[in-house]
């Protein structure tokens, strides 16, 4: 239970925090220095009270704070309560600069860089920390409205008998025992394949699109829940079904999972939305939500004693969770996937919605009036926008992620939507990437050979796929590409990093161009639903994509075998220069 206490301990750190701290750079490391320098200095002692009291404090008051207390029985505390362990002014500022989020003109607030290049929300991150921590997670909703919330110094209604004091796994979740141990818990990760995870139809990477429709959907008898698991509602549910309320009508929300450019990479200190009008349901949200929900569910799983969160932390955000590489943030949307359906969500996010219907109705009044069917109809709609438009679609890095230079010149626009998706591999770099900043100097390496040796005005590709589970951005979706020589306004250019002439890139990778990148560009309208798929030497005398992944793409779907491969010019006996690739032809 010290890590409760630890949650707990921020509480005092940012209610006694003087203004014009000096803060460190927004960096996750940053964060995990704090929890570390807390759990060094903090009495290893069960603590009453947990992260809600911080989150709450940083809040105003409104259906918010009732919700959280409610759900994970926080109690509100006056500074003169705590006393909390000296901390460094530097780590006491940052705990004050992340302890909310928030969107405001143009910037996002309350956000953090993390080791794999996503910036991550830390607001919905410690909440999930806390509702795993609590261990209980299904909570019956009241039965009637109350005017007012819960008394902050009263027994939470969820403690006052109405749910047993178990362990409950979340509608969605695998069924398990309550005592799981760090080994265990790799069984609701997808490194594994499908039929051994026993993933169902309704995870974005099992079937794409067409998601489960729930029982309870609008067509059907709206059948209200009875009970919500907390972890869920306080880290993603009841966010999604608030701002899907404004507009449920809209085909896809606007600013769902919006991306945004830091100041600088090296010490980052401002982030700035590449959507001004995004809504608060940002990629860094979504991805503070998605992490906050996976770790939970793991702490909520974990035998006694829990590893400590700094630990956590440092491995989910690393190489991996308990040694398990495919437990960390780089396969957030994959793992998120495993853990979530739409049927689940949706009950969630109706849930969320009663919740905040009935503890606050004065405070939530565009919910007041709305019928069960109008409200499991907002929650189908999120969660339906929330699995295919975020879910479903690749983590993709922005230019300014990477560090790309400016375009040289002015960019061609294209005329969407497209017909057609060319495979490439860079051959030069060879090695696969397979960590941030790794995918990212190859990027800038790549640029740089486009621009000062080749001539062109960018990096040639539209898009690069990288071994770490990133997508990264050429040219993007709405520019004239440099990749597949008289063919460039006709297709999409995408390129696996590494020379593919002897073998394959990971099956995350390929599962990414062969599935997810076309459903996620076939919804959006930039790729044709009857597009077809090509290998660079298809239409341009070249080696690209390489024998061993060529050999694949033929058995793909949308290969089309009707176009053949062209006569590949041969490499010169002394060999290619630096960075000479045998596409020599890419334009």
């Amino acid at each position: 239970m010290a890590g409760q206490g630890v949650l707990w301990v921020l509480l005092g750190l940012l209610l006694r925090l003087e203004p014009g701290t000096a803060t460190l750079p927004l960096v996750m490391d940053s964060v995990i220095q704090a929890l570390a320098e807390l759990e060094q200095k903090a009495p290893a002692t069960e603590a009453s009270h947990t992260a809600s009291a911080w989150l709450l404090s940083a809040q105003d008051s409104g259906p918010h704070d009732a919700l959280h207390h409610f759900l994970l029985e926080g109690r509100r505390l006056k500074a003169t309560e705590l006393d909390p362990p000296p901390l460094s002014p530097e780590l006491r500022g940052l705990a004050k600069e992340v302890a909310r989020h928030g969107v405001r003109d143009g910037q996002e607030h309350g956000v953090v860089l993390a080791p794999d290049g996503s910036t991550v929300a830390v607001q919905p991150l410690l909440a999930g920390l806390e509702a795993g921590l609590q261990g209980r997670r299904a909570v019956s909703l009241p039965l009637e409205s109350t005017a007012t919330p819960p008394d902050a110094r009263a027994p939470s209604p969820a403690a006052g008998g109405s749910v047993p004091d178990v362990r409950v796994p979340s509608p969605g979740c695998r069924d398990a025992s309550a005592d799981v141990t760090s080994t265990d818990a790799r069984a609701v990760f997808p490194n594994a394949r499908a039929a051994d995870l026993g993933i169902t139809a309704t995870s974005p990477d099992v079937r794409p699109g067409s998601p489960d429709v729930p029982a309870s959907s609008p067509g059907a008898k709206a059948e209200s829940p009875t009970t919500v698991d907390s972890l869920l509602v306080v880290t993603l549910a009841k966010d999604l079904g608030l701002t899907f309320l404004q507009g449920p009508q809209t085909l896809s929300h606007p600013g769902l999972g919006s991306e945004g450019c830091w100041d600088q990479l090296s010490a980052p200190r401002a982030f700035t939305l590449l959507d001004p009008q995004a809504s608060p349901l940002t990629t860094a949200f979504l991805n503070g939500a998605l992490d906050g929900a996976l770790l939970g569910d793991y702490l909520s799983r974990a035998s006694e004693p829990r590893p400590p969160l700094s630990r956590l932390l440092s491995q989910y955000y690393g190489a991996g969770v308990a040694g398990d590489p495919g437990f960390r943030s780089n396969f957030r949307r994959q793992n998120g996937g495993a853990l979530i359906s739409v049927p689940t969500l949706t009950q969630q996010v109706w849930g969320a919605l009663i919740l905040l219907q009935r503890l606050e109705p004065a405070q939530a009044p565009q919910l007041q009036g709305l019928s069960p069917e109008q409200l499991v109809q907002v929650a189908t709609h999120a969660s339906t926008e929330f699995m295919e438009a975020f879910l479903g679609c690749p983590a993709i890095h922005p230019r300014c992620r990477w560090g790309a230079a400016p375009y040289q010149g002015r960019p061609t626009p294209l005329q969407l939507p497209l017909g057609f998706l060319y495979v490439h591999h860079t051959y030069v770099p060879a090695p696969p990437c397979t960590a941030f900043e790794h995918c990212a100097r190859n990027m800038r390496s790549m640029q740089r050979f486009h621009q000062d040796t080749r001539g062109w005005g960018d990096i040639g590709y539209s898009f690069v796929v990288g071994s770490d589970g990133y997508v990264y951005e050429g040219r993007g979706w709405h520019w004239v590409g440099a990749h597949t020589r008289g063919h460039n306004s006709r297709g999409f250019g995408v390129a696996f990093v590494g020379n593919y002439t002897a073998e394959l890139p990971t099956e995350t990778a390929l599962r990414t161009v062969r599935d997810v990148l076309p459903r996620c560009a076939v919804r959006a309208g930039l790729l044709r639903p009857s597009y077809r798929l090509l290998g660079h030497r298809q239409l341009v005398p070249t080696t690209c994509p390489g024998d061993a992944l060529f050999d694949l793409l033929r058995t793909w779907p949308r290969f089309d075998a009707n176009v053949k491969p062209r006569t590949a010019r041969r490499a010169s006996r002394r060999g290619p220069p630096a960075m000479i690739l045998p596409a020599t032809d890419l334009q």
